[in-house]
């Protein structure tokens, strides 16, 4: 018996070759949460400084408000590009999640070792349609959330991966 590609073809050395999972992104509501948070950290801060430093310190001091104005300026574009990396993708056996802009991570968590799979949504979080994955392990260094997920899709992958699971009578 050889082993056969995924149109069907056998692999050379007998080892069937994996299809690419299909991967999905995270909502743009996530981006859009996160920039409004950058925001509304920012804006205050360098009134503030401005302002205190203006007051206290003299006029030429309140420049320094320019600081957390740079941080806005610069944190914009690194938030989609975070949220560029973000990705999960359901296989056979187990689930993926990568992330990352400079250092590239990849979790995966099987579905056997899952021992508990929550969703949670803050007041935020539910102002702009979202809520949070959250999955324990046996170990809980490989523990892994899935920030921001549309609210049915992350029932729907808490009751997949609990089933999952249960079938593989290893955790849930």
């Amino acid at each position: 018996m050889s082993a056969a590609s995924a149109g069907g073809e056998p692999v050379p050395g007998g080892t069937a070759v994996e299809p690419e999972p299909a991967w999905r992104g995270l909502p743009r509501a996530v981006l859009t949460l996160r920039r409004l948070l950058l925001v509304l950290w920012m804006v205050p801060l360098a009134v503030a400084v401005g302002l205190l430093l203006g007051l206290l310190a003299g006029p030429a001091w309140a420049a320094f408000a320019a600081l957390p104005a740079g941080l806005l300026l610069w944190g914009w574009p690194l938030l989609g590009r975070n949220w560029r990396s973000w990705r999960y993708a359901e296989r056979a056996d187990d689930l993926l999640i990568q992330r990352g802009v400079l250092w590239r991570e990849e979790t995966v968590v099987p579905y056997g070792r899952m021992q508990l799979v929550e969703v949670e949504s803050g007041p935020l979080q539910r102002k702009f349609g979202l809520a949070s994955l959250q999955l324990h392990t046996a170990a809980a260094a490989t523990d892994a959330t899935l920030p921001g997920l549309d609210p049915r899709e992350a029932e729907r992958l808490r009751d997949r991966l609990t089933e999952l699971g249960e079938a593989r009578s290893a955790g849930l």
